[in-house]
């Protein structure tokens, strides 16, 4: 027999969870929130406890009413009582220094934009955030600030673990989310992303320019242009006139593949008129990427080799339409006679009629 058995103390039976109640299926699906579920559970090391119970209030769907806004969590957990508990989440937001410093450092290289742009968290994305001093997922119990309405004094209480879980789950869907949990919503990150890439464009466009004005001042007025080459015209003929005199040089592609595959059509989404169970990305991915693939092939093929597509269209072929047609002989013309003249007349229960031409009014 228990102690709270003996003196008579009995817990309350837990209530139902409610239809609304988000159900944890697979927490920690992606790298970063598996990350997530990592750095919580090394924060509160310690807790296994309560831990595995929030979870399994996070699988029943007792969590409820998740609210992410400026970089604040709020949500309500069905518990013993008639009312829900009301928990708060918070993670120490980042200033403005560290996320200046960030957001260069994401700018100058390229995949992250790529990554983010396409609605995924690049995979060394916390190296950017260590450089600064800092981390992107929590490292101490200091930097989480969670309050519950419970009456356990516990940190955390199983209605915060359960949360934290949901939360999780929640990452998975907009890694974005992290980002504004450290103080940054997820357009303020792109726009600042796309002017300093703007900036940095710039930059490189106007550095040769200031090069090339400082080497003509170093040189001075008194200096010579350089001996421009001229092209002396030649006898020109009718039957050489779109000949090239010198062979032309061989053009030439090179290009890198795309980090990410799909990024447009994941960034534009799906339309409003939209009514197909399969997303536009799992509709137009497919003849997206096989028109880039044969333009690759069409842009690096040999000289001199065929560029014909490998398969030939569906159909039968136009060459052998004329065989046919000198088999079976050559088209029947159209009779040219009336279907009915002025003089063709009838009988009609008596009474003689005329019909008129085709045609005629």
């Amino acid at each position: 027999m228990s102690y709270r058995e003996f003196w008579g103390w009995t817990s309350a039976p837990k209530r139902p969870p409610p239809e609304h109640g988000i159900k944890v299926k697979k927490a920690g699906a992606t790298w970063w929130g598996q990350r997530w579920l990592e750095a919580l559970e090394h924060v509160l090391k310690g807790e296994s406890g309560r831990l595995a119970r929030g979870r399994t209030y996070a699988r029943a769907g007792r969590t409820h009413d998740l609210v992410i806004r400026r970089g604040k969590v709020t949500a309500r957990v069905t518990g013993s009582r008639p009312t829900p508990y009301a928990v708060s989440l918070a993670l120490r937001p980042h200033g403005e220094a560290v996320w200046e410093k960030a957001i260069a450092e994401m700018a100058g290289r390229a995949q992250y934009t790529a990554e983010l742009l396409a609605g995924t968290m690049p995979q060394a994305i916390d190296e950017v955030f260590r450089a600064a001093g800092v981390s992107l997922f929590p490292r101490s119990r200091e930097e989480l600030v969670t309050d519950c309405s419970c009456p356990d004094w516990g940190d955390p209480c199983k209605h915060v673990a359960a949360t934290h879980y949901v939360l999780g789950e929640a990452l998975d869907r907009d890694p974005f989310l992290l980002f504004e949990l450290r103080g940054r919503t997820k357009e303020q990150v792109l726009s600042a992303l796309r002017a300093a890439r703007e900036a940095g464009s710039a930059g490189a466009a106007l550095e040769p320019r200031g090069a090339a004005k400082r080497k003509r001042a170093a040189r001075g007025a008194t200096a010579e242009a350089p001996e421009v080459p001229s092209v002396k015209p030649g006898k020109l003929t009718r039957d050489s006139y779109d000949v090239p005199r010198e062979p032309l040089p061989a053009l030439s592609f090179s290009f890198d593949a795309p980090a990410t595959h799909g990024a447009v059509l994941r960034q534009l989404g799906a339309p409003a008129s939209w009514g197909a169970k399969a997303s536009p990305e799992d509709v137009l991915a497919p003849p997206v990427r096989a028109a880039a693939e044969v333009a690759r092939r069409i842009a690096l093929r040999e000289p001199g080799e065929a560029s014909a597509p490998d398969r030939a269209p569906r159909g039968r072929s136009r060459a052998k339409q004329p065989a046919r047609r000198a088999k079976r002989g050559p088209p029947t013309q159209p009779s040219q006679q009336p279907l009915h003249t002025p003089s063709t007349s009838r009988r009609d229960g008596g009474a003689r009629s005329k019909r008129s031409p085709v045609g005629a009014p």
